[in-house]
Parts: structure tokens; C-alpha cells; sequence
């Protein structure tokens, strides 16, 4: 039985990463401070990733998969380790400046986005501290993901405004492009990496094909069962106030994923689990203020 640890494992990312392996039938550890609920069928390590000591010195793992948000959160981690053979880094495309040539490729000048600042640049430096000390380690780059447990207000709240039958108000024309990256799919290429161990360590990994602002949201009403009602906001308006997103457009280069993991789940049915998910589980998302902004600022449908 494959033994892996994850970083964290309560929250979106690490938490679905690890109750994917559990279904595996793989011996699954997960690090974190036991300050929120456990998946059933981990085991938990329960420590500070700053304060590990000799915590892991006596464990041995397959691999390990990090989602950490610094390079001393890399470092500490490293030096606390026992035995393991591979290391999986869950970095972002915030590392990549929005100045730069798109679609962004992996081997893009890194350097601070100005829509994702401190968030971003953490990660490059968590990316150098482990490529220095663990040249072997493999880092991936994902869009926005999105999917069961996902505790970001980014389809959810769609799912509210049709639960709510209330018009959505999409950013200017709606044509701005977002890029996705399914959660499971994450996962199922980190078992392919596993698997074929391939000489590049660096992998932009999302949906091969953005979609639309107005499309992404006239889906999540149809999964819902409901036909969305849009109104288009033209004003000078932040629309981070009133939408989930920031007013940034970007691509990623996924082309060495796909040469990899040639398919990849469709984003109707991607957004239909979510759904399925959030329809139980609303308790467990991080929700903004969205509808008090609207209905105290913009205009009625």
C-alpha cells in the first residue's frame, strides 16, 4: 500500500487530494493543527508545519504533496522530512506578471502580478527553495479550480443567484475569458506524473480551452436548472464587489499536460459536481457580500 502525506488536507485542494487517495485504497497522512474536521479514513499529523521538530523524522512515504504558501513553509517542511521518494508542489499561475506574452508557458520570466501581489510572489519563492534543495520535485501551475469542496465564492455564488432566481450582473459584455482546472483532473495528473515520471518538472496544468465570462455563467444557471437573466454593468465599478473575479484575462500554455493526460473533464459536468456538492455542503464556502453591494449599488434588473 502506496503511503503518501498531504500538507493540510481540511480545506478544497489538500482536503479532495487526500480523500482522493483514501479511495484509492493509499495510506493517506495529512499534516495540519486538527483546528478544523477531518477526512474520514486519514491519518493525522497533527502539528504546526513551523514547528515540526522531529515530528515526520520516523515516517516514510511514497510521495508527499505540498501546497504551501511560502518558501520557509518549503524549507521547514524539507528539513522536518523523514524518508520519501516524491515530492508533488501545488503552486498557481499567479506567478506569472500579467505584462507578460500570453498564453503564459512554462518557462515565462516569473515575476509579481499586480492582481495577485504577495500571493503570487510567495509562490515563485516557494518554487525556488524547493527546486534548489529537491531538484526532483515536480510544480503545477493551475487556473482557477473549481469543483466539489471548493470554499472559494466563485460558482457558489452563481448557484445562489438561480437558486434565488435573481439576474446575474456580468462585467461589461461578459466576453472576458476564464480558464478552469477541475480538481479531480489535478489529481489524475499527479497519478500520471507519478506514473511516467517525465524529464520536465514544471507543468501548467488547466482546461485546454477558456470560456467566456457570459458562458461560464449561463452553465452554472443550467445546472441548476434555470435560465439565467443577465445584466450587463458597464459603470466604473470594481467588479470584484459585485463578481467573482478580478478584471484580469489570461491564458496558460497547457500543451505538455495534454500531451501527458490528452482529455479532461467536461466543464458542464465539472460544474454540475459542484453543484451536486455545494447543494449539501453551502455551510462550508467562504461567501462575500456580493448581493449587499448589488442591491445597494447597482441598478435592478
Amino acid at each position: 500500500m502506496k503511503k503518501v502525506l498531504v500538507t493540510g488536507g481540511t480545506v478544497f485542494v489538500s482536503r479532495y487530494i487526500a480523500e482522493y487517495y483514501v479511495a484509492k485504497g493509499y495510506d493517506v497522512y495529512v499534516l495540519n493543527r486538527n483546528s478544523r474536521e477531518q477526512s474520514k479514513g486519514v491519518k493525522l499529523i497533527q502539528a504546526d508545519r513551523f514547528d515540526l521538530g522531529e515530528t515526520l523524522r520516523s515516517y516514510s512515504f511514497d510521495f508527499v504533496i505540498d501546497t504551501a504558501y511560502s518558501a520557509d513553509g518549503v524549507d521547514r517542511l524539507l528539513d522536518a522530512l523523514g524518508h520519501y521518494e516524491d515530492y508533488i508542489f501545488i503552486s498557481s499561475s499567479a506567478v506569472y506578471p500579467e505584462y507578460e506574452t500570453q498564453p503564459f508557458k512554462e518557462d515565462t520570466p516569473l515575476a509579481e502580478n499586480k492582481y495577485w501581489g504577495k500571493y503570487g510572489t510567495d509562490k515563485i519563492e516557494a518554487e525556488k527553495t524547493l527546486l534548489r534543495r529537491k531538484p526532483s520535485a515536480y510544480i503545477l501551475r493551475p487556473p482557477y479550480l473549481y469543483g466539489q469542496m471548493n470554499n472559494v465564492y466563485r460558482e457558489a455564488f452563481v448557484f445562489d443567484c438561480a437558486l434565488r432566481d435573481r439576474c446575474f450582473y456580468v462585467p461589461e459584455d461578459g466576453g472576458m475569458k476564464l480558464q478552469f482546472f477541475h480538481i479531480e483532473d489535478l489529481c489524475r495528473f499527479i497519478d500520471i506524473l507519478l506514473m511516467k515520471k517525465p524529464q520536465c518538472h514544471i507543468f501548467n496544468v488547466g482546461n485546454r480551452n477558456a470560456v467566456s465570462i457570459l458562458q461560464w455563467v449561463e452553465m452554472c444557471y443550467r445546472v441548476v436548472g434555470k435560465e439565467a437573466k443577465i445584466n450587463h454593468v458597464y459603470a466604473d465599478i470594481d467588479q470584484r464587489k459585485y463578481f467573482s473575479f478580478y478584471d484580469y484575462e489570461y491564458y496558460l500554455d497547457v500543451s505538455k499536460q495534454h500531451e501527458l493526460m490528452p482529455d479532461e473533464k467536461d466543464l458542464y459536468k465539472g460544474l454540475k459536481e459542484s453543484f451536486m456538492w455545494y447543494k449539501d455542503n453551502a455551510d462550508k464556502v467562504n461567501k462575500k457580500p456580493f448581493f449587499e453591494f448589488i442591491d445597494s449599488t447597482l441598478l435592478p434588473c
